[in-house]
């Protein structure tokens, strides 16, 4: 007989599965979770599962899927909302003196949602401060949906482990971002990168980033070396930046193109 459930921990109704479309056409699949600022509910992901000129990556719509019934936790309900409207991006992202930050949040319009959704959101309160202290080989998850494998009769994600692996606080290469060690794959790019907080109300972790990329060296045999298991997790500061009341809005260029406004 199978044992009885667990408790479900928060962390796996903060974070949710994403797929891009362009039109009815169907594109990639990605990882994003939810963070909520006062009465704001946003969806955070990479920004390039929104947007990726290298690669021609233009969907104009993303499809989420959400837990409708707190009391039957394997019926889901599809939320599709525009990327774009009257030419202008509904996300925004970031920017510092280092460039452009991969890392972007469309607001999701809380009101909409059916009343018995079931979802958990990080805080302002969820971002690291002064008193916490994350050495290297902190212990850290990764939830999301890599190669778009997960549970799929409750629409769960899963879970990798991994460890910080450059000093926390510090800008690899000069870039907003530290390092993990970590197995990832396509699908998990925007998933949050926690350490267990018990004190933390509500969703009880800590954020410390949202990956974005794993590293590879163009040199590398790839019959005799293994790859390097290392990944980009961007500072989650970006946040406050991005869901502030007065948050930029878009210039000229970012209209032109089409893209979305930068923050600063």
């Amino acid at each position: 007989m199978a044992p009885a459930p667990a408790a479900l921990d928060p962390l796996l109704l903060a974070t949710v599965r994403i797929a891009t479309f362009d039109g009815p056409r169907g594109l990639t699949t990605a990882s994003g979770f939810f963070f909520r600022r006062d009465q704001r509910l946003y969806l955070v992901s990479s920004r390039h599962v929104f947007f990726d000129e290298a690669i021609q990556h233009h969907p104009d719509r993303i499809e989420v899927e959400l837990h409708a019934d707190a009391d039957n936790l394997a019926d889901v309900t599809v939320l599709s909302v525009l990327l774009y409207r009257d030419g202008l991006a509904n996300w925004r992202q970031g920017q510092d003196d280092g460039g452009d930050i991969d890392v972007a949040v469309l607001e999701i319009d809380a009101d909409a949602l059916p009343a018995t959704v079931k979802l958990a959101a990080f805080t302002p309160d969820h971002l690291p401060g002064a008193g916490d202290v994350v050495p290297i080989g902190q212990p850290v998850l990764i939830p999301g949906f890599p190669l778009d494998f997960h549970d799929g009769l409750h629409h769960f994600p899963v879970v990798r482990q991994g460890v910080v692996a450059s000093p926390y606080g510090w800008r690899f290469q000069g870039q907003g971002w530290f390092l993990t060690d970590a197995r990832t794959h396509r699908g998990i790019s925007g998933a949050p990168v926690v350490v267990s907080a018990p004190r933390r109300e509500g969703l009880p972790w800590l954020l410390l980033g949202v990956h974005s990329a794993r590293f590879d060296m163009g040199g590398r045999d790839r019959g005799s070396d293994e790859s390097l298991g290392l990944n980009a997790a961007w500072y989650p500061d970006i946040l406050s930046t991005l869901t502030a009341p007065a948050a930029a809005a878009p210039t000229e260029a970012d209209i032109a193109h089409g893209h979305a406004a930068n923050a600063a």
